[in-house]
């Protein structure tokens, strides 16, 4: 239970960082409007995106996994259009470039946290 409150903690720390990233377009509110869109952004990624990878296998194939770009800022996009207080000013690129910078800047502090602890 702990390592699942410290993944969804530092996964709101990370939606904090990419908010202040200025290139890529994404507005976060504050902490609490974080830790809301790290939670759905959780849920939908397991929930939704086994589902998602089901259905465009042969796309994943065909472009040898980078598909599963594609399909995590389709999951950031709808996190974004669910919780308010977490917009994407430019959209699907936006989507996409937040997706990409946060599982860089999440398992950089998972791993930090992993080797502190």
């Amino acid at each position: 239970m702990q390592g699942i409150i410290m993944t969804w903690l530092i996964t709101a720390v990370s939606f904090l960082i990419i908010s202040r990233l200025p290139f890529l377009g994404i507005d976060i509110d504050g902490f609490g409007k974080a830790a809301i869109s790290a939670a759905v952004f959780g849920i939908l990624n397991a929930v939704l995106l086994p589902i998602l990878t089901f259905f465009t296998f042969p796309f994943i194939l065909i472009t040898f996994g980078l598909f599963l770009f594609i399909l995590n800022a389709i999951t950031f996009g709808l996190a974004a259009a669910i919780v308010p207080g977490f917009s994407l000013r430019y959209g699907f690129w936006s989507a996409l470039l937040g997706s990409i910078c946060l599982s860089i800047i999440n398992s950089t502090l998972l791993r930090l946290v992993g080797s502190i602890t």
